[in-house]
Protein backbone atom coordinates (compact mmCIF):
# COMPACT_ATOMS: atom_id res chain seq x y z
CA UNK A 1 0.00 0.00 0.00
CA UNK A 2 2.51 2.64 -0.99
CA UNK A 3 1.97 5.25 -3.38
CA UNK A 4 2.48 9.00 -3.37
CA UNK A 5 0.70 10.85 -0.97
CA UNK A 6 -2.27 12.67 -2.20
CA UNK A 7 -1.52 16.27 -0.93
CA UNK A 8 -0.17 18.03 2.04
CA UNK A 9 -2.82 19.89 2.87
CA UNK A 10 -5.87 18.02 2.47
CA UNK A 11 -8.64 19.22 0.49
CA UNK A 12 -6.79 23.00 0.62
CA UNK A 13 -4.70 21.73 -0.49
CA UNK A 14 -5.41 20.22 -3.75
CA UNK A 15 -5.64 21.88 -6.88
CA UNK A 16 -8.15 22.24 -9.34
CA UNK A 17 -7.92 19.21 -11.47
CA UNK A 18 -7.62 17.11 -7.91
CA UNK A 19 -10.72 18.84 -6.48
CA UNK A 20 -12.60 17.68 -9.12
CA UNK A 21 -11.78 14.42 -9.51
CA UNK A 22 -12.28 13.96 -5.87
CA UNK A 23 -15.42 15.23 -6.02
CA UNK A 24 -16.57 12.86 -8.90
CA UNK A 25 -15.07 9.95 -7.45
CA UNK A 26 -16.93 10.75 -3.99
CA UNK A 27 -20.21 10.75 -6.00
CA UNK A 28 -19.44 7.67 -8.20
CA UNK A 29 -18.83 5.85 -4.69
CA UNK A 30 -22.00 6.97 -3.25
CA UNK A 31 -23.83 6.00 -6.41
CA UNK A 32 -22.37 2.34 -5.96
CA UNK A 33 -22.58 2.15 -2.29
CA UNK A 34 -26.84 3.26 -3.02
CA UNK A 35 -27.01 0.59 -5.92
CA UNK A 36 -25.86 -2.05 -3.77
CA UNK A 37 -28.32 -1.35 -1.15
CA UNK A 38 -31.20 -1.39 -2.90
CA UNK A 39 -30.52 -4.64 -4.45
CA UNK A 40 -29.52 -5.71 -1.12
CA UNK A 41 -33.08 -4.81 0.57
CA UNK A 42 -35.45 -5.66 -2.41
CA UNK A 43 -33.02 -9.00 -2.82
CA UNK A 44 -33.38 -10.04 1.15
CA UNK A 45 -37.40 -8.78 1.13
CA UNK A 46 -37.77 -11.07 -1.69
CA UNK A 47 -35.98 -13.67 -0.41
CA UNK A 48 -37.91 -13.42 3.42
CA UNK A 49 -41.33 -13.63 1.55
CA UNK A 50 -40.60 -16.66 -0.04
CA UNK A 51 -39.70 -18.45 2.54
CA UNK A 52 -42.58 -17.12 4.92
CA UNK A 53 -40.85 -15.25 7.31
CA UNK A 54 -42.49 -12.31 8.90
CA UNK A 55 -40.28 -9.72 7.98
CA UNK A 56 -42.18 -6.22 7.24
CA UNK A 57 -40.16 -4.77 4.03
CA UNK A 58 -40.09 -1.66 6.11
CA UNK A 59 -37.65 -2.98 8.74
CA UNK A 60 -35.29 -4.76 6.20
CA UNK A 61 -34.45 -1.38 4.71
CA UNK A 62 -33.73 -0.41 8.07
CA UNK A 63 -31.49 -2.62 8.61
CA UNK A 64 -29.22 -2.01 5.09
CA UNK A 65 -29.36 1.65 5.80
CA UNK A 66 -28.42 1.43 9.41
CA UNK A 67 -25.61 -0.40 8.10
CA UNK A 68 -24.97 2.01 5.35
CA UNK A 69 -24.94 4.75 7.68
CA UNK A 70 -22.30 3.15 10.07
CA UNK A 71 -20.20 2.23 7.17
CA UNK A 72 -20.21 5.72 5.89
CA UNK A 73 -18.79 6.81 9.51
CA UNK A 74 -16.02 4.86 9.23
CA UNK A 75 -14.89 5.93 5.76
CA UNK A 76 -12.49 8.91 7.31
CA UNK A 77 -10.54 7.41 9.42
CA UNK A 78 -10.13 4.31 6.82
CA UNK A 79 -9.46 6.98 4.78
CA UNK A 80 -6.63 8.55 6.76
CA UNK A 81 -5.33 5.41 7.87
CA UNK A 82 -4.83 4.59 4.38
CA UNK A 83 -2.78 7.52 3.66
CA UNK A 84 -1.02 7.24 6.50
CA UNK A 85 0.48 3.68 5.58
CA UNK A 86 0.84 5.32 2.15
CA UNK A 87 3.61 8.04 3.70
CA UNK A 88 4.69 5.70 5.74
CA UNK A 89 6.19 2.94 3.77
CA UNK A 90 6.51 -0.05 5.93
CA UNK A 91 7.17 -3.25 5.34
CA UNK A 92 4.69 -5.44 3.57
CA UNK A 93 4.26 -7.90 6.51
CA UNK A 94 3.65 -4.53 8.85
CA UNK A 95 1.26 -2.93 6.70
CA UNK A 96 -0.67 -6.11 6.67
CA UNK A 97 -0.90 -6.44 10.28
CA UNK A 98 -1.79 -2.47 10.47
CA UNK A 99 -4.54 -3.20 8.34
CA UNK A 100 -5.87 -6.39 9.84
CA UNK A 101 -5.43 -4.96 13.15
CA UNK A 102 -7.95 -1.86 12.44
CA UNK A 103 -10.44 -4.41 11.05
CA UNK A 104 -11.24 -5.28 14.64
CA UNK A 105 -12.08 -2.20 16.28
CA UNK A 106 -14.04 -1.07 12.45
CA UNK A 107 -16.00 -4.02 12.50
CA UNK A 108 -17.09 -3.11 16.58
CA UNK A 109 -17.83 0.19 15.42
CA UNK A 110 -20.04 -0.88 12.92
CA UNK A 111 -21.77 -3.42 13.97
CA UNK A 112 -22.43 -1.40 17.71
CA UNK A 113 -23.52 1.84 15.71
CA UNK A 114 -26.09 0.06 13.41
CA UNK A 115 -27.36 -1.72 16.21
CA UNK A 116 -28.04 1.50 18.16
CA UNK A 117 -30.00 2.43 15.50
CA UNK A 118 -32.10 -0.22 14.99
CA UNK A 119 -32.78 -0.60 18.52
CA UNK A 120 -34.16 3.50 18.36
CA UNK A 121 -35.95 3.19 15.47
CA UNK A 122 -37.44 0.04 17.02
CA UNK A 123 -38.11 1.44 20.33
CA UNK A 124 -40.21 4.72 18.53
CA UNK A 125 -42.33 2.47 16.85
CA UNK A 126 -42.58 0.77 20.27
CA UNK A 127 -40.89 -3.03 19.09
CA UNK A 128 -38.32 -4.14 20.20
CA UNK A 129 -35.14 -5.33 18.18
CA UNK A 130 -32.78 -8.17 18.89
CA UNK A 131 -29.60 -8.54 17.34
CA UNK A 132 -29.12 -11.96 15.09
CA UNK A 133 -31.45 -13.89 16.60
CA UNK A 134 -30.55 -17.90 16.30
CA UNK A 135 -26.89 -17.46 15.18
CA UNK A 136 -24.32 -19.44 17.57
CA UNK A 137 -21.73 -16.28 17.66
CA UNK A 138 -23.53 -13.42 16.07
CA UNK A 139 -20.24 -10.98 16.67
CA UNK A 140 -17.97 -13.14 15.27
CA UNK A 141 -20.43 -14.00 11.79
CA UNK A 142 -21.09 -10.10 11.51
CA UNK A 143 -17.06 -9.78 11.30
CA UNK A 144 -16.68 -12.12 8.70
CA UNK A 145 -18.80 -9.74 6.72
CA UNK A 146 -17.11 -6.99 8.06
CA UNK A 147 -14.06 -8.06 6.96
CA UNK A 148 -14.90 -7.85 3.37
CA UNK A 149 -16.67 -4.73 2.90
CA UNK A 150 -13.78 -2.97 4.86
CA UNK A 151 -10.76 -4.56 2.93
CA UNK A 152 -12.97 -3.22 -0.16
CA UNK A 153 -13.17 0.47 1.43
CA UNK A 154 -9.82 0.06 1.74
CA UNK A 155 -8.87 -0.91 -1.73
CA UNK A 156 -10.84 2.08 -3.04
CA UNK A 157 -9.23 4.66 -1.01
CA UNK A 158 -5.91 3.49 -2.07
CA UNK A 159 -6.99 3.35 -5.89
CA UNK A 160 -8.68 6.64 -5.50
CA UNK A 161 -5.71 8.67 -3.35
CA UNK A 162 -3.64 6.86 -6.26
CA UNK A 163 -5.60 8.95 -8.92
CA UNK A 164 -5.87 11.84 -7.12
CA UNK A 165 -2.03 12.28 -6.47
CA UNK A 166 -1.89 11.70 -10.63
CA UNK A 167 -4.04 14.30 -10.93
CA UNK A 168 -1.88 16.57 -9.09
CA UNK A 169 0.15 18.23 -12.33
CA UNK A 170 -2.40 17.62 -14.44
CA UNK A 171 -4.64 20.95 -13.69
CA UNK A 172 -1.56 23.08 -13.95
CA UNK A 173 -0.59 24.51 -17.27
CA UNK A 174 2.50 23.71 -18.90
CA UNK A 175 5.31 26.12 -18.36
CA UNK A 176 5.10 28.85 -21.32
CA UNK A 177 7.84 29.00 -23.77
CA UNK A 178 8.98 32.36 -24.66
CA UNK A 179 9.45 33.17 -28.68
CA UNK A 180 10.14 35.82 -30.83
CA UNK A 181 7.69 36.28 -33.21
CA UNK A 182 9.73 37.11 -36.69
CA UNK A 183 7.91 38.09 -39.88
CA UNK A 184 8.89 36.49 -42.82
CA UNK A 185 7.20 37.83 -46.01
CA UNK A 186 3.99 36.19 -45.27
CA UNK A 187 4.94 33.77 -42.60
CA UNK A 188 5.75 34.66 -38.94
CA UNK A 189 7.73 32.35 -37.35
CA UNK A 190 7.47 31.86 -33.48
CA UNK A 191 11.12 31.12 -32.45
CA UNK A 192 11.62 29.86 -28.98
CA UNK A 193 13.86 32.28 -27.21
CA UNK A 194 15.76 29.14 -25.93
CA UNK A 195 16.82 28.01 -29.36
CA UNK A 196 18.48 31.13 -30.38
CA UNK A 197 22.33 31.62 -30.35
CA UNK A 198 22.93 34.75 -31.34
CA UNK A 199 21.69 38.04 -32.66
CA UNK A 200 23.68 40.42 -34.68
CA UNK A 201 23.08 44.17 -36.14
CA UNK A 202 22.38 43.91 -39.95
CA UNK A 203 21.74 47.96 -41.10
CA UNK A 204 17.35 48.48 -40.28
CA UNK A 205 17.74 44.84 -39.28
CA UNK A 206 18.85 42.25 -37.24
CA UNK A 207 20.09 38.69 -37.78
CA UNK A 208 18.56 36.31 -35.88
CA UNK A 209 20.58 33.00 -35.76
CA UNK A 210 17.89 29.95 -35.02
CA UNK A 211 19.79 26.13 -35.34
CA UNK A 212 21.39 25.82 -39.12
CA UNK A 213 19.53 28.63 -40.32
CA UNK A 214 19.46 32.80 -40.04
CA UNK A 215 16.20 34.52 -40.03
CA UNK A 216 16.46 38.67 -40.84
CA UNK A 217 14.18 40.65 -38.52
CA UNK A 218 13.41 44.54 -38.81
CA UNK A 219 14.25 45.74 -35.57
CA UNK A 220 16.90 47.01 -33.86
CA UNK A 221 19.53 45.67 -31.57
CA UNK A 222 18.44 47.11 -28.96
CA UNK A 223 14.68 46.43 -29.03
CA UNK A 224 15.59 42.56 -29.08
CA UNK A 225 17.95 42.88 -26.42
CA UNK A 226 15.33 44.26 -24.35
CA UNK A 227 13.14 41.76 -25.43
CA UNK A 228 15.19 39.06 -25.00
CA UNK A 229 16.02 40.03 -21.11
CA UNK A 230 19.05 38.75 -18.97
CA UNK A 231 18.97 35.66 -20.80
CA UNK A 232 21.46 37.52 -23.60
CA UNK A 233 24.32 39.52 -23.09
CA UNK A 234 25.98 42.16 -25.45
CA UNK A 235 29.48 41.02 -26.64
CA UNK A 236 29.81 43.45 -29.04
CA UNK A 237 28.28 46.43 -30.30
CA UNK A 238 26.23 44.81 -33.03
CA UNK A 239 25.97 41.22 -31.27
CA UNK A 240 24.13 39.75 -28.63
CA UNK A 241 24.65 36.06 -27.79
CA UNK A 242 22.59 33.29 -25.17
CA UNK A 243 24.60 32.83 -21.83
CA UNK A 244 23.76 29.32 -22.06
CA UNK A 245 25.06 28.98 -25.38
CA UNK A 246 28.14 29.72 -24.67
CA UNK A 247 31.27 27.13 -24.69
CA UNK A 248 34.08 28.75 -23.89
CA UNK A 249 35.90 32.42 -24.22
CA UNK A 250 39.43 33.53 -25.81
CA UNK A 251 40.54 36.43 -24.78
CA UNK A 252 43.21 38.44 -26.88
CA UNK A 253 46.34 40.35 -25.29
CA UNK A 254 44.25 43.26 -26.31
CA UNK A 255 41.40 42.56 -24.13
CA UNK A 256 38.45 41.86 -27.25
CA UNK A 257 37.73 37.88 -26.88
CA UNK A 258 36.38 35.34 -29.32
CA UNK A 259 33.45 33.11 -27.71
CA UNK A 260 32.81 29.55 -29.21
CA UNK A 261 28.73 28.95 -29.30
CA UNK A 262 27.22 25.59 -28.74
CA UNK A 263 26.94 25.09 -32.81
CA UNK A 264 30.70 25.37 -32.89
CA UNK A 265 30.59 28.87 -34.84
CA UNK A 266 32.78 31.50 -32.98
CA UNK A 267 32.15 35.64 -32.88
CA UNK A 268 34.26 38.24 -32.15
CA UNK A 269 33.85 40.10 -28.67
CA UNK A 270 34.87 43.50 -27.96
CA UNK A 271 36.43 44.20 -24.58
CA UNK A 272 34.09 46.98 -23.96
CA UNK A 273 31.82 44.43 -23.34
CA UNK A 274 33.39 42.21 -21.67
CA UNK A 275 32.66 43.08 -18.02
CA UNK A 276 28.82 41.85 -19.14
CA UNK A 277 29.66 38.82 -20.38
CA UNK A 278 31.89 37.58 -16.76
CA UNK A 279 28.90 39.17 -14.59
CA UNK A 280 26.56 36.54 -16.19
Amino acid sequence: MQQASVTSGGWRGMNGAQRRLALLLGAGFLVILAVIMVANATSMASDFAAAGVPVTTAHVWLWEVSSIIAWLTLLPPIWLLVAWLARARLAWWKTALIVAAASVPASAWHIGLMVAIRILVYWLQGEQYRFMVGIGNPLLYEYRKDLGTYLQFAAIALVAQWLIARAATSGEAAPSVRTLAIGDGSITHHVPVDEIESVAAAGNYVEIAWAPRTLLHRATLAAVEAELGDAFVRIHRGRLVRRAAIRRVVTDKSGDFTVELASGVAVRGSRRYRDGLQSG
